[in-house]
């Protein structure tokens, strides 16, 4: 379990730099963006900084999850991770739909703006940078499993496609193509709407105790097995954040001592441990009937 935290506290180092990338690249395209009269350069960087405020909700989620199990949370509070990253999706639902409204009227009304060269520049480093945060996070939460972080690396990538989007934009309107800016606009509306989505139906699916039959079926395999294991009865799963709780009924031979009822549970809770990184495991025995037994 301490394994757990310090995992964790990994995470929180990724949700920081997100955060530092952000402020810094959201600064420099409103700057450039008002100086050199672009639009979506600006908008750019007012997306960015809306992820600031996601990233913290995130590392705050990824703090609270640290804490200890006490009266109010016996399980702990793992399920804050989780949290995070459905306030994450709203964000970014929130982001989408905006950038698709905004550019979407400025499709229609024919708006022609021809922005500096400098401002594609800046975009292009932008997307580079957040290419570079995205790896980064994305790496680390596959390492230590944090779905928060997972959160934090798809709001990245969409945001590097953001950029990537308003730098390929820049250079057509400066090329007279006037119309790429708000159809590669709308384009990346989409992608975020889409990333958001994503993040806010693994985050709903998690907090209301669903979980993946492929991997319960897996789990009860290896169960079934194990010596002595007549059959598995019943077998549940379900998520805190990134800690997976399993409850398993299993039918022994009835003339089992209990002692060896015993050895049969530590086995099984071994397995699903040293298998499948599983943290809590209950396991309860029950006698078979004679027909399972012969069966």
């Amino acid at each position: 379990m301490q394994n757990r935290y310090d995992e964790l506290k990994r995470a929180e180092k990724g949700a920081i730099i997100s955060i530092v990338a952000y402020i810094f690249l959201s600064l420099i395209k409103i700057g450039v963006g008002v100086t050199y009269q672009s639009v979506a350069l600006r908008a750019d960087g007012l997306n960015n900084l809306t992820d600031v405020f996601s990233s913290i909700a995130v590392l705050v989620g990824l703090k609270l999850a640290r804490r200890p199990a006490d009266d109010n949370h016996p399980y702990g509070h793992w399920k804050a991770e989780t949290i995070a990253s459905l306030v994450t999706s709203f964000v970014m639902l929130f982001i989408g739909i905006q950038v698709f409204y905004s550019s979407f009227n400025r499709l229609i009304e024919g708006e022609s703006i021809s922005p500096d060269k400098i401002t594609g520049l800046v975009g292009f480093l932008g997307a580079i940078i957040m290419l570079g945060v995205y790896f980064y996070n994305l790496t680390l939460a596959k390492k230590i499993n944090s779905d928060g972080l997972k959160a934090v690396a798809k709001d990245n990538f969409s945001d590097a496609l953001t950029s990537l989007g308003t730098t390929i934009a820049i250079i057509g309107s400066t090329l007279g193509y006037v119309w790429m800016d708000g159809t590669m606009a709308i384009i990346v509306s989409f992608i975020i709407i889409k990333t958001g989505v994503e993040i806010f139906r693994d985050s709903a699916f998690s907090l209301t105790d669903g979980f993946n039959t492929e991997d319960l079926d897996r789990y009860k395999s290896s169960v079934l097995n194990l010596p002595n294991v007549v059959s598995v009865e019943d077998i549940k799963a379900r998520k805190y954040g990134a800690n997976i709780y399993v409850d398993v009924t299993i039918l022994v031979d009835a003339t089992l001592t209990v002692l060896q009822g015993h050895q049969i549970t530590e086995n099984v809770e071994r397995t699903l441990k040293e298998s499948y990184g599983i943290i809590d495991i209950d396991v309860h025995v029950e006698p078979a009937q004679n027909n399972d037994t012969n069966s």
